[in-house]
C-alpha cells in the first residue's frame, strides 16, 4: 500500500521528560489511523511536526513523499487540519470567518460549506467569541473539509460535540473513507476509534507502545480461561451456551477485552494525564 504520511525516529526533547522520542509509523492511502494517548504523551507535539509548525531535533516526517518542515506549503493545499485547541478571530462572525476561509484557499463552490453548515446544523450568524465550544467546534471541522482535502489530521475533533453531532462526524469520515481519503485521527474517545480506525497507535511518555489493527490488539490481549465440567456432557452444553469450546469435560474460553481496557493495559491502570 502507498505510505501518505511517514513518520520515522522523530525525537523533539522538551526538557522534564516532556516532548517525544524515536517516534515511527505510517499512514497509507484511504486507512482512518487513530492516535491514542493521554494528554502530555506527545499526540499533538507529533502532529505540529506534521503540520510543519516545529521542527525535529533528529527524524523526519512526510506526506505525500514531501518533507513537513520544508514544503508545508504544498502540503497543505490538499490537507485538512483540526487543531486540538481552536482559535478564532472572535471578532469575526462564524460566516465572516468562514468567507475569509474561503477567499484564503481560493474556493470558487460553496456546496461543500453548505452542505457541512446543514450536517452539523450550525447558525454561523453570531459572533464566534459568544459561540458555545461546541459551536466552534463545528467550524472547525467545516473548515476542515470543506475544501474536500485528499489528507485530513484531526486532533480531537469532537471535543465539546454532543453524541447526536459525534455520531454525525462519524458518519463523515465514514463517508470520506469510502472517497479514499487518508485520515490521522488523535481522540480520546474510544468508541470514535474503534468505530472508525483500520489501524491505531498509542503512545506513552513520548514513545510508541503499540502500532497495529484493532483486531491484532484485540487477539494480543485476548483473555482465556478454562472451566472443568462434571463431564463431557455438560462441557458441550456448557460450551454451546457461553460459546466455547470443549475437550472432554473441559472448556476453554475467550474473553476479548475493549479498546478502553487495552489501552489501559499500556498505561498499567493508572492516572498518567498530565
Amino acid at each position: 500500500m502507498e505510505q501518505i504520511i511517514q513518520i520515522e525516529h522523530l525525537t523533539k526533547n522538551f526538557g522534564k521528560h516532556r516532548g517525544i522520542e524515536d517516534v515511527s509509523f505510517s499512514v497509507e492511502k484511504g486507512e482512518i489511523f487513530g492516535f491514542l494517548g493521554p494528554n502530555g504523551a506527545g499526540k499533538t507535539t507529533t502532529i505540529r511536526h506534521l503540520m510543519g509548525f516545529i521542527k525535529s531535533q533528529t527524524g523526519q516526517c512526510r506526506i505525500n513523499g514531501m518533507d513537513c518542515w520544508k514544503e508545508s506549503d504544498k502540503i497543505q493545499r490538499s490537507l485538512g487540519y483540526i487543531p486540538g485547541e481552536i482559535n478564532f478571530f472572535d471578532d469575526m462572525t462564524g460566516e465572516e470567518f468562514l468567507r475569509f476561509v474561503t477567499k484564503y484557499r481560493g474556493l470558487t463552490s460553496l456546496e461543500r460549506q453548505k452542505e457541512l453548515l446543514e450536517r452539523f446544523d450550525l447558525d454561523t450568524k453570531g459572533k464566534i467569541k459568544k459561540m458555545s465550544k461546541g459551536m466552534k467546534q463545528k467550524i472547525g471541522i467545516i473548515t476542515a473539509f470543506m475544501h474536500d482535502p485528499d489528507i485530513l489530521i484531526l486532533d480531537e475533533p469532537t471535543s465539546g460535540l454532543d453524541p447526536l453531532m459525534q455520531n454525525r462526524f462519524i458518519e463523515l469520515l465514514a463517508e470520506e473513507k469510502k472517497k479514499g481519503k487518508t485520515i490521522l485521527l488523535s481522540s480520546h474517545m474510544f468508541e470514535e476509534v474503534e468505530r472508525t480506525c483500520d489501524r491505531i497507535g498509542i503512545i506513552r511518555e513520548g514513545k510508541m507502545v503499540a502500532v497495529d489493527s484493532v483486531e491484532n490488539l484485540r487477539e494480543r490481549h485476548m483473555h482465556r480461561y478454562t472451566v472443568t465440567l462434571a463431564n463431557e456432557e455438560e462441557a458441550l452444553a456448557f460450551a454451546k451456551d457461553f460459546d466455547g469450546k470443549a475437550s472432554g469435560n473441559m472448556v476453554t474460553l475467550a474473553s476479548r477485552q475493549s479498546l478502553e481496557n487495552i489501552f489501559m493495559n499500556y498505561y498499567g491502570g493508572e492516572n498518567n494525564d498530565k
